[in-house]
C-alpha cells in the first residue's frame, strides 16, 4: 500500500505511578530524518526508540515529542548538607563570642537555614519505565502510520486518475500524428503544382521533403516510452513499502518524454494535447514528492 510522508499520531497512558505521553508528525524529506525531543532522564533510551520507529517509516522529517512525569514520591529523598551546617554553626559562634552573648542556635533552628536539608529526586531507571513507554510509543507510531496510509491511499487514487488522462492524451496524439504527414503531403504537392503551372511534379523530391518532416515530427518514439512509464507507475503504485525515490525518477523521465513530444508539436490540436499531457505529468511530480 502507498504511504504519503506526512501523518501524525499520539497517545498517552497515566496510573498512580507515571504518565506518558507520546506524539508524532511528519513532513516530506528526502531521506529519514528522526527528531526526538523527550526529558533528559530517558536519553538512555534513544537508540530502542529509533530502532522502533524505523520499522514503520524510512523517509520523511519526523519529529516525536515525548513527555514523562513521575507520578510517585518514591523517588525523592531528604538530603543533609552537613557541611553548610557546619558553616553556619562556625559563623553563629563566632558572632557570640565578638559580641559577648549567649548562643541559642538549636538543631530545629539550624535545620531551617536553606540549603541545611533539601528535596532532591533519585535519577529515574530508564529500563524500568521501557514497558509503560513502549506501549505508548507503539499506539502512537500505529496511529500515525494509519494516517499516512489514508493519506496515501487518496494520493494513489489522484495519481490513477491522471495517468488515465495522460492515457487518453497520449491515445489522441498517436491518432493525430499519421494525419499531419499525409496532410503535410497533400499540401506540399499542391503548392508546388501551384508554382510549377502545370509542369510535371518531381515525385522524388515530394517524397524526400515528406521524410525530413516526418522525422522532424514524429513522436512515436516518445509516445512508447511514456506509455512504458505510465504502466510502470500504475506497477509502482500496486506495491508496498517505500517507492517514492523510483516514482520521483519514472515522473522525470515522463516529464522529459512530454518536452519532446511538445516541442515536436507544429498542430495546434496536438500542441494542445501536449500541454495537456505535460500538465498531468508535473501534478503528478508534485504527488510523488509526498509518497514515502
Amino acid at each position: 500500500m502507498v504511504r504519503s510522508m506526512t501523518g501524525y499520531g499520539r497517545s498517552e497512558f497515566s496510573d498512580d505511578s507515571c504518565r506518558v505521553a507520546v506524539e508524532i508528525k511528519s513532513v516530506n524529506n528526502r531521506y529519514l530524518d528522526i527528531n526526538i525531543k523527550m526529558p533528559r532522564q530517558l536519553n538512555q533510551l534513544e537508540a530502542q526508540i529509533r530502532k522502533e520507529l524505523k520499522k514503520y517509516m524510512q523517509r520523511g522529517k519526523v519529529d516525536v515529542f515525548i513527555s514523562y512525569e513521575d507520578l510517585t514520591e518514591a523517588n525523592k529523598t531528604v538530603m543533609y548538607n552537613s557541611r553548610i551546617a557546619q558553616e553556619y554553626w562556625k559563623h553563629f559562634s563566632e558572632m557570640a563570642d565578638q559580641f559577648g552573648i549567649r548562643n541559642d542556635i538549636t538543631v530545629s533552628s539550624l535545620s531551617r537555614f536553606p540549603d541545611v536539608f533539601s528535596m532532591e529526586e533519585e535519577p529515574a531507571d530508564p529500563e524500568g519505565i521501557w514497558d509503560v513507554l513502549l506501549r505508548v510509543l507503539t499506539e502512537a507510531v500505529k496511529m500515525f502510520d494509519e494516517a499516512r496510509i489514508r493519506e496515501g491511499e487518496f494520493l494513489r487514487k489522484d495519481m490513477i486518475a491522471k495517468l488515465d488522462e495522460m492515457c487518453g492524451y497520449v491515445d489522441c496524439i498517436s491518432q493525430k500524428a499519421p494525419e499531419l504527414i499525409e496532410r503535410y503531403r497533400t499540401s506540399l504537392r499542391e503548392k508546388v503544382a501551384e508554382l510549377l503551372a502545370g509542369s510535371g511534379i518531381d515525385e522524388s523530391r515530394i517524397a524526400q521533403e515528406v521524410t525530413i518532416y516526418a522525422d522532424k515530427v514524429c513522436v512515436d518514439e516518445e509516445l512508447v516510452r511514456l506509455s512504458s512509464h505510465i504502466e510502470a507507475t500504475r506497477h509502482e503504485l500496486s506495491k508496498s513499502g517505500s517507492i517514492g525515490r523510483k516514482l520521483d525518477f519514472i515522473a522525470q523521465e515522463m516529464n522529459r518524454e512530454s518536452n519532446t513530444i511538445l516541442s515536436k508539436s507544429d498542430d495546434r490540436e496536438v500542441s494542445d494535447h501536449a500541454i495537456e499531457l505535460k500538465t498531468s505529468v508535473e501534478k503528478i511530480r508534485e504527488q510523488v514528492q509526498n509518497i514515502e
